[in-house]
């Protein structure tokens, strides 16, 4: 039994290293893609361009727009006179904000009435314009509490202290770069389709050539066949997570505060899945191009949108929690994540393993009962 096992680990083996431009793309690609991602996907909002149409120009309204471009999440661009050159700036792409400071501005505040200013936001990105909104409204509150203190000072009144004051504090990311939450992500994504497709070319591959037929006839087990074929690219698939856990730590710099032992047990459970759904659809496809299709098509789509890479999946509608439950990423992300921010171990991802370990169980044995199915 053991003879056989081996004597198919050995022949795909072999496969994969009698092509090397196969190897190369299966090792180079996923790199390719952690690379683009990590320096293309970014969330971070900083040096947004900013314009100014300030009918006020005065020292105040001068000193209201220095509030803005002197941090660094906004970068001026220029003073305009028109609504028409706003809305060139804006359509054409070259400003994502304009604030609009009215003609009796200083006048206003100086007499100690409230000022109105109009913020024009670019909002063909709807999650950055909520982040500018936000920069804004911060911006804003801090040059009226110094406004307000000024004039309290001027009145004859001593300092106030606000009854309430705010200290933000994040945890696990104290930085917020976004970095530190797509990498990790990506990592399960990669994994996750990139696995599956390379792996649904296995058996359909001997199909189309003929050469499954020797195992139809040979007195191998389904069984033997299913891990035999899954194992070496488990082996190519698990290389290709050392090298993107280097990349991420190394090339990106992205924070690591848990346990790397943990993570690559984790990994293998997770390989164990995603090859496995590989297999699975390379035994019930026909041709290699279907295989493909089912893979690129069945796990793309649902690793992004219904593992929580983006967005948490409660607050997936209850459809969409549904769905993430069918797919191992959303079990590995939270793993993920929690291991790269959090420094999380084994004992609060007990439930996620153990559900990674059942979804392994059942697609190896959907994929044996399928095999046996096409002996028979």
């Amino acid at each position: 039994m053991l003879k056989r096992l081996l004597a198919i680990l050995k022949k795909e083996f072999k496969e994969l290293l009698r092509d090397p431009l196969y190897l190369s793309f299966a090792l180079f690609v996923p790199v390719v893609i952690i690379i683009l991602m990590g320096y293309g996907l970014i969330l971070d909002v900083k040096n947004i361009p900013v314009s100014f149409i300030d009918y006020d120009r005065t020292p105040l309204s001068r000193e209201y727009r220095y509030s803005f471009t002197n941090s660094e999440y906004f970068k001026f661009h220029k003073l305009i006179d028109s609504y028409k050159e706003a809305e060139e700036l804006i359509k054409s792409g070259e400003c994502r904000i304009i604030i609009v400071i009215p003609s009796d501005f200083s006048r206003k505040l100086y007499s100690g009435k409230p000022a109105e200013v109009q913020i024009l936001i670019d909002g063909s990105f709807p999650m950055r314009a909520e982040v500018m909104k936000g920069y804004v409204s911060a911006i804003n509150n801090q040059f009226n509490e110094r406004i307000l203190q000024e004039h309290l000072l001027k009145s004859g009144i001593a300092k106030i202290t606000f009854p309430i004051s705010i200290e933000i504090r994040a945890w696990y990311n104290p930085t917020l770069e976004s970095k530190n939450f797509i990498l990790p992500g990506e990592l399960v994504t990669t994994l996750m389709f990139y696995s599956v497709l390379l792996a649904s070319l296995i058996v359909v591959r001997e199909k189309e050539s003929g050469s499954i037929f020797n195992l139809y006839c040979s007195p191998v087990k389904p069984w033997e066949v299913v891990l035999g074929k899954a194992i070496p690219y488990i082996s190519v698939s698990f290389i290709t997570y050392l090298i993107i856990f280097i990349l991420t730590i190394g090339l990106f710099e992205t924070k690591f505060t848990g346990s790397f032992l943990f993570l690559t047990f984790s990994t293998i459970i997770y390989l164990f899945c995603t090859v496995g759904v590989g297999v699975l659809i390379s035994i019930l496809a026909k041709t290699q191009i279907t295989a493909m299709l089912i893979a690129f098509i069945g796990t793309i789509i649902p690793s992004f949108i219904y593992s929580g890479y983006f967005s948490p999946i409660s607050s997936l509608s209850e459809g969409g929690q549904l769905v993430s439950k069918t797919i191992p990423a959303s079990y590995f992300m939270d793993i993920v994540r929690g291991v790269y921010l959090k420094g999380i171990g084994i004992e609060s991802h007990i439930v996620d393993i153990i559900s990674m370990v059942l979804y392994a169980m059942v697609i190896y044995t959907l994929a044996i009962i399928s095999f046996r199915k096409r002996i028979g």
